[in-house]
C-alpha cells in the first residue's frame, strides 16, 4: 500500500463516481478501478458497494476514510513541519553569553530574532568564556558569544566570527582624584588598585587589560578579580579600586561610579560569536545571520 492508493480511494469515497474520480485524478478510469479492487484485496476489505447506482461506501469503508483522511493530513503536516525545519522556523537553541554582549548588541539581536522565528525556542546562559568553550565542544552549547582572543579557537572543531570591536574606558569611584578630568592616561593610572576581569571568566578581556597596561610601562596592581560586570562596578563603587573595561560598561549606570575615556589610543576588544564547526543546524544558521546583520 502507497500514499497514493489512499489517495486514489478519497478521491472515489467523495465523488461516489469512478468516473469523476478518475478525471480529477487525472487518471484513465480502468487503471483506478484496478488499483481501488487491489487496494480491496490488500487490506482484505470490501469498501464500495458496487451494486447501488451510484456505488455507496460500506460501513468498513466509511471508517476506513475517516482514518485515511487523518493519516493524509499527518503526513502533510509532517511535510510542512519539515520544510519549516529546514528553513530553521522551529526548534531549539542553547546561547551562551558574558556580560559584555549582555550590554550591548544581546537585547537587540533577541528582539529581532525572536520577531522573526517565534517557534523557535531559544535558552540562554550566561558563562565563563572557558565553560562556553567546553560547553561549545560538549555540544552544551550552540553558539557563545565572549571576548575572543586569536590562541583560544585555533583548533578546526571551532568556527569564529568577529562581530564588533570597541576601545577600554576606565571605571572610577565618584570621589577618585581623577574624576574631574575629560580623559585619562593610562600613565595616571600605574600605582592604582586594579579589579581586573576574572582571567577564568573572561581570559580574552583579562589578558588585553593586562599586555596594554605593560605596553605603557607598569603592571597593574590586581587587588581583585570580578566575575561579572556589575560585579567589578560593585567593588569600584565601593572604593576598592579602579577598572578597565570594554565600553559597552556605559550602559551599565552605577551609583558611584564615574567611566571616563582614555587619552591614549588602546586596542580595541574583540567580541565574537563563536560555533562548532560541523554544525549545519538550519536553526544556527539562521541566528548567525540575524546576529551578522545586527552587528553591521
Amino acid at each position: 500500500m502507497e500514499l497514493r492508493h489512499l489517495r486514489y480511494f478519497i478521491a472515489v469515497a467523495e465523488e461516489l463516481n469512478f468516473t469523476r474520480a478518475a478525471e480529477r485524478l487525472h487518471m484513465a478510469q480502468p487503471p483506478l478501478s484496478q488499483q481501488i479492487r487491489a487496494l480491496e484485496d490488500e487490506i482484505e476489505v470490501q469498501l464500495f458497494d458496487r451494486t447501488k447506482q451510484p456505488i455507496q461506501l460500506t460501513w468498513a469503508g466509511q471508517v476506513f476514510l475517516e482514518e485515511t483522511r487523518l493519516i493524509l493530513a499527518q503526513v502533510d503536516n509532517a511535510v510542512k513541519t519539515a520544510k519549516r525545519a529546514s528553513r530553521g522556523e522551529i526548534g531549539r537553541l542553547i546561547v551562551g553569553f558574558n556580560s559584555s554582549m549582555a550590554n550591548c548588541l544581546l537585547p537587540d539581536i533577541l528582539r529581532v530574532y525572536c520577531d522573526r522565528f517565534p517557534k523557535v525556542e531559544l535558552i540562554w546562559r550566561e558563562l565563563a568564556t572557558s565553560l562556553q568553550l567546553q560547553a561549545l565542544r560538549d555540544r552544551h552549547l550552540d553558539v557563545g558569544f565572549f571576548h575572543l582572543m586569536s590562541s583560544m579557537v585555533q583548533e578546526s572543531d571551532l568556527c569564529s566570527v568577529t562581530i564588533w570591536q570597541e576601545p577600554l574606558i576606565a571605571a572610577l569611584p565618584e570621589n577618585h582624584r581623577l574624576v574631574n578630568k575629560i580623559q585619562v592616561s593610562l600613565k595616571e593610572l600605574a600605582q592604582e588598585a586594579f579589579i581586573l576581569p576574572s582571567r577564568q571568566f573572561a581570559p580574552g578581556l583579562s589578558e588585553q587589560i593586562e599586555h596594554l597596561c605593560q605596553q605603557f610601562g607598569f603592571s597593574p596592581n590586581v587587588i581583585q578579580e570580578g566575575t561579572m560586570m556589575l560585579t567589578i562596578l560593585g567593588l569600584v563603587a565601593g572604593d576598592v579600586g579602579i577598572a578597565l573595561l570594554p565600553a559597552n560598561a556605559q550602559n551599565i549606570q552605577r551609583k558611584g561610579v564615574i567611566y571616563k575615556s582614555i587619552a591614549e589610543s588602546t586596542p580595541t576588544v574583540p567580541m565574537a560569536a563563536v560555533w562548532r564547526a560541523n554544525d549545519n543546524s538550519p536553526i544556527l544558521r539562521e541566528f548567525l545571520e540575524v546576529t551578522r546583520a545586527m552587528a553591521k
